[in-house]
């Protein structure tokens, strides 16, 4: 077995490969460089963002450099799963051939139920992780023990998905992976994301809080908190942060420009109602039960 590159070797390998022209050859130990680095991807062992000692979060630009020389140094290959042609169609897929599904076994301790999903190579996905068909959770994405991935949900690429969240159905977590150094989209630990709700760009779900069916969080999303009366925003080149325990809903607030008030237009916003207590523990303690 060959024996894992210390994480500064890795690092500097990447950014060398990162380097090269677009004209130049790629060299031929790139292949064992990049399966190298997703190996320590899927193992945890590298994140694409990490959270530092003031508990802010930051991208880790040289594995999201690592991703995209992946794609490059990538051939274009037939993934397809043929299966038995007397009796059903092939599932066709053309990918790059540094980036098939990941290869899982029953020792991984995930829980995939059959049905189309899809855990591309890269991701981490720890023990305990409940996968509902069909979802996919793409390359650099981190998720944690305990979480629970429903139908149709996504977890896009470098998303750094917590402990014991449940992520409800058609729930979509975005990717952030250009330009490198941009916030990534995190869900800290113990996270209830409703159904089609969807968190994007920039944006950091602190631990315990509760994200109602249907909001939207983006960084440019102001943020209505009704309990401190207060409006949370982004700030300039920052994230905008939803607080740890926050009850969020969909809300909407008047238009204040003329033609529009005269129209009795709103639009919609998010707005925290309140901060998890012991009886909205009880009600989403209920998803215990299903794993």
């Amino acid at each position: 077995m060959t024996q894992e590159p210390a994480l500064d070797v890795l690092a500097r390998r990447v950014e060398e490969l990162f380097a090269l022209q677009q004209h130049l050859p790629i060299p031929d130990s790139a292949e064992e460089t990049i399966d190298q680095f997703l190996s320590a991807l899927e193992s945890g062992r590298v994140r694409a963002a990490e959270r530092g000692a003031d508990g802010e979060w930051a991208a880790v630009p040289w594995v999201k450099r690592g991703i995209l020389v992946g794609f490059r140094v990538g051939r274009m290959i037939d993934q397809s799963v043929l299966g038995d042609a007397r009796v059903s169609r092939p599932f066709t897929f053309f990918d790059k051939h540094t980036y098939p599904t990941r290869a899982l076994t029953l020792d991984d301790g995930i829980r995939v139920v059959p049905g189309g999903s899809s855990i591309r190579r890269g991701a981490f996905v720890a023990r305990g992780v409940v996968c509902m068909p069909p979802m996919f959770v793409n390359v650099g994405a981190y998720v944690g023990a305990g979480t629970m991935i429903d139908s149709h949900a996504l977890v896009g690429s470098c998303a750094q998905i917590g402990e014991r969240v449940h992520l409800s159905a058609a729930a979509q977590i975005g990717g952030v992976l250009e330009p490198v150094n941009a916030a990534p989209v995190v869900i800290e630990d113990d996270v209830v994301v409703g159904g089609n709700c969807g968190v994007y760009e920039g944006t950091v779900v602190r631990n315990r809080a509760v994200l109602g069916a249907g909001v939207v969080l983006t960084r440019g999303t102001p943020v209505f908190d009704l309990v401190n009366e207060r409006v949370l925003r982004a700030a300039d080149g920052g994230v905008l942060q939803i607080p740890a325990g926050a009850v969020v809903v969909p809300g909407a607030r008047q238009v204040a420009a003329n033609w529009g008030r005269d129209q009795g237009l709103s639009l919609q916003t998010p707005v925290i109602v309140k901060y998890r207590d012991d009886k909205t523990d009880v009600a989403t303690a209920l998803e215990g039960w299903l794993r």
